[in-house]
């Protein structure tokens, strides 16, 4: 049997095996954020499609942080009740959920909070509209509103939760001397810089005690002129680790450019798994279980990626959109690489409230049908 089949264990967290669902957002959430019939429906889909752990979207933990419409929520006590049917939903079908914590920073969509956007720092060109550059309370403040986030998630039953450090986020801004232009004791150096990440975890280990996993996102490197390098991103996951993180997963990029670059097409094997390069320096100086996330669509590539111990886990997020049961069909020996054309047509109707769905699967059934 492939290694990717084989149980796996995140800090005392049982897996059915090595796959796991990247955050992804759905667009499925209700207004203020609450948990919908159609986003437990997917969560489910997920989970009886055979993924060992599922990772939520990105869980916005103050009203402020918000990225977008229809993301889901986890600012507020009132919604635990949806969070907990979902959790309790996807344990039923024997699949592990973890919660992504996030707080979108100077991305933050200001006709969506009421509010200007939150930075790490405030400069010229930053954005269109005025952004608030946050004081060392608000860095406090935000800090305890991720533990309390962290809590509800434990209350609502889920597994673990996952700090979101990557792709231009409000902690990935603080990492970036791109975003980061403070003079104070959260910029400049690196150990600066990483402060605030570092804060929250201990914040959240804290609330949740310390059998609960904690997991963090990160990005291996910026790829952006002034950004994030990966030397500084792997001493970032360096000083995690220490601090009692349980697993890192590594991908890359902004959402304003990078090698994330989410319009990518992946044409071949040689495309995928973007920042396996990456991966094995981080492999090189952490013991912590690692999660690799980016254009990995063969089963060959996943398989080899685990086999020659570069990481633990297979992330991935736009094949799931279109396979929810894409890790099934693997194990039924019907190794065909993942359908996904990665053309982003799935966030289209995402965009406009209908929630995210493969819609050129949709456009292929009605060809095959006339």
């Amino acid at each position: 049997m492939s290694k990717l089949f084989e149980p796996g264990t995140i800090h005392g967290m049982g897996l059915a095996n090595r796959f796991v669902r990247s955050a992804t957002w759905e667009g499925m959430a209700a207004g203020d954020g609450a948990v919908t019939p159609k986003l437990i429906e997917t969560m489910v889909a997920l989970a009886k499609g055979g993924v060992g752990m599922i990772i939520t979207s990105h869980a916005y933990i103050r009203r402020e942080g918000q990225a977008g419409r229809w993301q889901i929520g986890v600012y507020k006590d009132e919604l635990i009740h949806g969070l907990k049917e979902m959790a309790a939903a996807v344990h039923e079908n024997g699949g592990r959920i973890v919660m992504q914590l996030a707080h979108a920073g100077c991305f933050a969509v200001e006709s969506v909070t009421g509010t200007s956007a939150w930075a790490a720092s405030d400069f010229e060109g930053l954005g269109k509209t005025p952004r608030h550059e946050m004081t060392v309370d608000d860095i406090e403040s935000v800090t305890t509103s991720f533990a309390e986030a962290a809590g509800r998630a434990k209350t609502a039953g889920f597994d673990g939760v996952q700090i979101h450090g990557a792709h231009g986020y409000l902690l990935s801004q603080f990492l970036s001397p791109l975003y980061n232009r403070r003079g104070d004791d959260y910029g400049c150096s690196i150990e600066n810089r990483a402060r605030f990440p570092l804060g929250v975890l201990r914040a959240i280990r804290k609330t949740v005690g310390e059998a609960f996993p904690i997991l963090a996102k990160l990005n291996c490197g910026d790829f952006v002129e002034g950004g994030l390098n990966t030397d500084d991103a792997i001493q970032v996951g360096r000083m995690l680790a220490n601090a009692g993180l349980d697993a890192l997963e590594i991908s890359g990029g902004l959402l304003t450019g990078g090698r994330m670059n989410p319009s990518r097409m992946v044409k071949n094997e040689e495309q995928e798994a973007y920042f396996k390069n990456e991966a094995r320096a981080f492999r090189e100086e952490l013991v912590i279980p690692l999660i690799l996330v980016g254009g990995i669509r063969s089963f060959e590539t996943a398989e080899k990626l685990l086999d020659d111990g570069t990481v633990d886990f297979i992330s991935m997020s736009r094949p799931f959109i279109r396979e929810p049961d894409l890790v099934n069909r693997w194990k039924s020996g019907d190794r065909r690489k993942a359908l996904c054309r990665s053309d982003n047509a799935c966030f289209k109707p995402g965009m406009e409230g209908k929630g995210i769905y493969c819609v050129t699967a949709e456009v292929e059934k009605a060809k095959s049908e006339d």
